[in-house]
C-alpha cells in the first residue's frame, strides 16, 4: 500500500514496483489529501521543534536515542526520591536530558552543610524546601521539563500515590527506612527502582527490577541496627562520590527509558574513590524473600522509625 499527497506519485511507484514482479500493490487514490477531505480518521505524529532539535542534537546522533528515543525521554515520567546529595546529580542530568516530567521528594529544607555536595542548591537557597530550590534549578537548566515537587516525607500512607504512574523510580534516599518503603511500594506498582548510596569515599549502584530481578530486601532482608548503619552524618562523605554515583543513576534511568543497554539489574556496582576502582558483584533473586518471593502477594507497607523498627 503506497501513499502520498495527492495520489499521483504513489501511482507511479505502484505502476514501477508491477514492473519490478510484485503482484499486490495499491496506490491511495486521491492521496492523503483526499483522506482528510474525506473526514476519515488522521493525526500528527509527534516531533522535534527546531529548538528541541538543536537542544539534543548530541541525542539525535546516537543510534541507540535518535529522534524517537528523544521524543519517548519528553514524554517520560521519572520520580527521584530524595533532592539531596544523590538527587542533584540525577536530577540535574534528566532534565538536561529532556525527560520530560521529573517528580521530587524530600521534606527537608537547605541546611549549610548540604552545599559541599548537593549541587542543586547554593547559598541563597539555605533554609528554603529542597524541592523548590531544586525545582526553580532545573526550569533554568531545561523549560522543557515539568518539574512536580512533593514537599512531603515518604510514608507507608503516601508511597502508592507518590510511586505510581512513573516510568522509572530513582532511590536518593538517605536512610533505611525510606529505602525499604521504595522498595516494597514498588513491588506494588512493579515499577523499576534505581537505587543509589554512599558513604564516606564508597558508592553504590543497582537497579531492582520487581520480580525480574533481585529486590532490595534480596540483598538485605531486615533493616540493620542503628549502630551498623551510620548516616553520612555521622560518617562524613567526600563531596564528589554522590556526584559519581548520582551520574551513573542517571545513566541508567535513561537507558531504562530507552530500553538501550544493559541495566544493572541482578548486578551491584561499588565505587571507591580512595582506590579510583569500580567493582561488580551479581546479585540474585532469594526464594525466600521476605518481599518479592510471591509476586501476587507483596509485602505489606510499613513505616520504619530512625532506629530502622516498625513505628
Amino acid at each position: 500500500m503506497l501513499y502520498c499527497a495527492a495520489g499521483n506519485r504513489s501511482a507511479l511507484a505502484a505502476e514501477s514496483l508491477e514492473q519490478m514482479g510484485y503482484t499486490n500493490v495499491a496506490s491511495l487514490s486521491g492521496g492523503f489529501e483526499q483522506w482528510k477531505v474525506e473526514g476519515r480518521p488522521w493525526a500528527t505524529p509527534p516531533g522535534l521543534s527546531p529548538e528541541q532539535r538543536g537542544r539534543y542534537d548530541r541525542h539525535l546522533s546516537l543510534r541507540e536515542v535518535g529522534v524517537r528515543g528523544q521524543q519517548r525521554l519528553l514524554e517520560s515520567r521519572v520520580l527521584v526520591v530524595g533532592a539531596g546529595g544523590l538527587g542533584s546529580p540525577v536530577a540535574t542530568y534528566l532534565a538536561a536530558a529532556g525527560v520530560g516530567t521529573i517528580g521530587l521528594v524530600d521534606a527537608d529544607v537547605v541546611d549549610p552543610s548540604n552545599l559541599q555536595r548537593q549541587i542543586l542548591h547554593d547559598v541563597g537557597a539555605v533554609g528554603r524546601m529542597k524541592v523548590e530550590s531544586a525545582r526553580e534549578r532545573l526550569g533554568r537548566i531545561n523549560p522543557d521539563v515539568t518539574v512536580e515537587t512533593h514537599p512531603v516525607r515518604l510514608t507507608a500512607s503516601n508511597a502508592l500515590e507518590l510511586l505510581g504512574g512513573h516510568d522509572v523510580i530513582v532511590d536518593g534516599a538517605d536512610n533505611f527506612p525510606t529505602r525499604y518503603l521504595i522498595n516494597d511500594a514498588s513491588l506494588h506498582v512493579r515499577i523499576p527502582v534505581v537505587h543509589g548510596s554512599v558513604l564516606r569515599f564508597e558508592g553504590r549502584v543497582t537497579v531492582f527490577d520487581p520480580y525480574r530481578g533481585p529486590c532490595y530486601r534480596c540483598l538485605y532482608p531486615l533493616p540493620p541496627p542503628p549502630d551498623l548503619a551510620p548516616s553520612c552524618a555521622e560518617a562524613g562523605v567526600l563531596g564528589a562520590v554522590p556526584g559519581v554515583v548520582g551520574s551513573i543513576q542517571a545513566i541508567e534511568t535513561l537507558k531504562l527509558l530507552l530500553g538501550a543497554g544493559d541495566a544493572l539489574i541482578g548486578r551491584l556496582l561499588t565505587y571507591e574513590a580512595l582506590e579510583q576502582r569500580f567493582s561488580e558483584m551479581r546479585i540474585h533473586r532469594d526464594p525466600a524473600c521476605p518481599a518479592c518471593r510471591n509476586e501476587h502477594r507483596p509485602p505489606r507497607l510499613v513505616d520504619y522509625d530512625a532506629t530502622c523498627r516498625p513505628a
